[in-house]
């Protein structure tokens, strides 16, 4: 049925009431949790002195989170602003140059941070994924470039490669790994558009433009080659009405998104208290499910706030990057499922899009999905949980087609067509709250770990069933039918626009 299928009002606010209840409810225990386990031996390492004044401790288990603000701000603070000024005065005074300066730039950073050797190393496989290029084969441009990435992943090249760059410091792993791996996508993008491209090749310049371009250089994201190339070849930079407006608000709302992160670890333990699975089981079935739905709430607002900030830079150089990725809360399907929307589109156009082409043939939507998390799998580095997850998500992926073909057969399709609209709608929002859980369990394996994973889904599916398990489906439904509201919303705004245009 369509998505602009409409519910009473009445209804909307009862299920409205029911998340709010059950989220104040669940969140209740876990601060609870928090409180009572603060001075335990367990979670020394996870919790350290924060709030003297409110006299609350934090939660610093994430490394990511605290390198940003702690070893990494300083360096994240001068990078940045040095590009952003050289990048105004550039697209002041010689704006058809400003992709040059943004290389130069950019070089000049990764040679500062990192040393010759590192920059050497980086060259040397953008000119071997340049000359694979040359020959115009998208076979070969898969093959090498997936053996250079697996050069940076998977041992004993992986250590062999790192073992050049002389010296330590804090983040010389995280940017070696970072810009290592982000590189060889860059690099496996032009490689694939200079292959399709019926006149000639671009040139090795153009390749050392895009890749160097020092916002998206160690952390991403992924912008496929031939969006960068034609944004930062345009020479007239306007702006659109109210852009710079846009940008600040979103600027200020990645400032309030770490304010609030900052705030909710000095009260809720989220992830350190998964480390112990003996607290765990102390737990209610109600504080576990927000537990787990909580770790994955917050991945989504590190990597929004992580690309937030970056695409911030890139917008103020007149660039259209990737959208951060779409929140766990508004999605209940595994094709939407993604923390980093820049290798989701890189995926998606070069090799999920390309195999499974309108994703209807369950052989090709296999196929495409088996390719697509075997990549997936070596982007994030080979091991047991990564395998795990690959496997779970990849079969995720592959059900929900399999379960839409069987429910288009007979007697299921004419009797969906016997009911109303509104009834379908609840219907299909019923098994909807089944796949939200499903992508809670497969994705909390490779975000805390796969006991923490089988502890949650014995206690929700086993030791929970009945009660549990149908209230919190129950709950669950309530706010499905919540995001296909907001879904319909914005469907019917969307058709105003497009009529407008029209006109």
């Amino acid at each position: 049925m369509g998505v602009k299928t409409m519910l009473p009002s009445y209804e909307l606010g009862f299920y409205a009431l029911a998340v709010t209840c059950a989220v104040v409810y669940s969140g209740s225990g876990i601060f609870e949790a928090s409180r009572d386990s603060v001075n335990r031996k367990a979670f020394r390492d996870g919790i350290k002195p924060g709030w003297h004044y409110f006299g609350r401790k934090m939660d610093v288990a994430d490394f990511e989170w605290v390198m940003w603000f702690t070893s990494f701000r300083n360096v994240i603070i001068f990078a940045l602003s040095g590009h952003v000024l050289f990048a105004k005065i550039c697209s002041m005074t010689v704006p058809q140059h400003r992709a040059v300066v943004y290389m130069l730039y950019g070089v000049l950073a990764v040679l500062g941070s990192m040393g010759l050797v590192y920059l050497m190393i980086i060259l040397s496989h953008c000119l071997v994924l340049y000359s694979v290029a040359l020959a115009k084969q998208k076979w070969l441009c898969y093959v090498a470039g997936l053996c250079c990435l697996a050069s940076f992943k998977v041992e004993p090249f992986s250590s062999w490669q790192s073992g050049f760059v002389t010296g330590a410091f804090d983040l010389q792993d995280v940017l070696f790994y970072g810009g290592s791996g982000f590189t060889i996508m860059r690099c496996m993008s032009f490689a694939l558009e200079s292959s399709e491209r019926k006149e000639g090749i671009y040139s090795i310049f153009d390749l050392l433009k895009y890749n160097f371009y020092l916002p998206f250089f160690f952390f991403g994201p992924v912008m496929t080659f031939d969006q960068f190339h034609a944004q930062v070849s345009t020479r007239e930079l306007r702006r659109k009405d109210d852009e710079l407006r846009n940008i600040r608000v979103h600027a200020l709302l990645h400032v309030g998104a770490i304010i609030a992160v900052d705030i909710f670890f000095h009260f809720f333990y989220i992830l350190t208290l998964p480390s112990d699975l003996k607290f765990m089981n102390r737990l209610s079935d109600w504080s576990l499910a927000g537990l787990a739905y909580s770790n994955l709430v917050y991945d989504w607002v590190k990597a929004a706030v992580m690309f937030g900030v970056i695409n911030t830079i890139a917008r103020l150089d007149h660039l259209d990057p990737p959208q951060p990725p779409k929140c766990i809360t508004m999605l209940y399907v595994f094709a939407e499922t993604h923390f980093d929307r820049g290798i989701n589109d890189w995926l998606c156009k070069y090799v999920y899009d390309h195999i499974g082409e309108n994703h209807d043939n369950i052989m090709k939507e296999l196929m495409a999905t088996i390719a697509t998390f075997a990549i997936t799998t070596l982007w994030l580095g080979p091991c047991e949980i990564v395998y795990i997850w690959s496997v779970f998500n990849c079969f995720g992926l592959n059900f929900e087609l399999w379960v839409q073909k069987f429910f288009q057969r007979e007697p299921f399709a004419k009797l969906e067509a016997k009911m109303s609209a509104a009834m379908s709608r609840r219907i299909r929002a019923i098994f909807g709250a089944a796949n939200f859980w499903a992508i809670v369990f497969y994705n909390i394996l490779a975000l805390n770990s796969l006991e923490f994973a089988l502890l949650v889904a014995k206690r929700l599916l086993l030791t929970g069933f009945p009660v549990s398990t149908l209230s919190i489906w129950f709950i669950t439904y309530c706010g499905v039918q919540l995001i296909k509201e907001r879904e319909r919303i914005l469907a019917i705004e969307e058709e105003k626009c497009d009529k407008a245009k029209a006109e």
